[in-house]
């Protein structure tokens, strides 16, 4: 047993050739073994899906306080991850429920009265997009934006979320008609 290996790393190491694991699997493996750099690099890789799956789920002024969140719960418990292969899932339902903690915890808050007028926001057609993408079902709230928000491409939503490239092909699709039939335009460029 060389120095700075666990025991289960020389088990995972002896299952499975390190050429074998993915770039993430790698990465994780790295960080479960006390690498600070490797975890960095994970949260590179993944803070932009994070974020989007928080930004479909909550305040968008919360959504920076809870990927901190989600990455600090995710390194206390990263020990606990059996398979290095499954960090991208585990990673999004921590976030998911993070998400759900948020609003079981009953954020104080008060709606504004609907006369309160204003200059208008210069953000104020993406907040419109975005309230009608959060009444969009859930499949479809995470990949439009995932795409739209975060800007990744299908296949690395597919790569990012576990989801099959035809499933986000699918999901992309029926979520831009609904969102279209949501916001009454013909086209959203």
């Amino acid at each position: 047993m060389g120095l700075g290996y666990t025991p289960a790393m020389d088990e995972l190491a002896s299952l499975i050739p390190a050429a074998a694991l993915s770039v993430e699997a790698q990465l994780v493996a790295a960080a479960q073994a006390g690498d600070r750099a490797a975890y960095g690099r994970l949260y590179d890789r993944f803070a932009p899906m994070v974020h989007g799956l928080l930004l479909a789920r909550v305040p968008r002024g919360d959504v920076d306080d809870l990927v901190q969140d989600v990455f600090l719960q995710a390194m206390r418990r990263l020990s606990s991850l059996r398979s290095a292969e499954a960090f991208p899932g585990w990673i999004a339902m921590i976030a998911r429920n993070r998400a759900r903690d948020h609003w079981r915890r009953g954020e104080d808050t008060v709606e504004l009265p609907g006369d309160v007028t204003g200059a208008p926001h210069p953000e104020g057609d993406a907040l419109v997009v975005l309230a009608a993408i959060r009444g969009l079902p859930e499949a479809y709230r995470e990949t439009l934006v995932l795409r739209l928000v975060e800007g990744m491409t299908g296949p690395e939503i597919a790569e990012r979320t576990g989801l099959t490239p035809g499933s986000v092909r699918v999901n992309l699709h029926r979520g831009m008609l609904m969102l279209r039939e949501a916001l009454g335009r013909s086209q959203i460029t």
